[in-house]
């Protein structure tokens, strides 16, 4: 079995091991916010952030 995740979970999941608020994406070269600084903010601000923990509350839905 192998692991099809998209390369930047693995680079999320590494970046928050190390309590890293930001990665950059490998297909993009986009600074990319982690699950922590997310929590950091604490509430979600409605950019459909990639690791939103806050099930993406603040987004406006079409």
């Amino acid at each position: 079995m192998t692991d099809q995740r998209p390369a930047y979970e693995t680079l999320h999941e590494a970046a928050c091991a190390r309590g890293e608020r930001s990665y950059i994406d490998p297909a993009t070269q986009y600074l990319v916010f982690t699950r922590l600084a997310h929590l950091d903010r604490g509430k979600c601000c409605g950019s459909a952030c990639r690791h939103c923990p806050f099930d993406h509350e603040n987004v406006k839905r079409l």
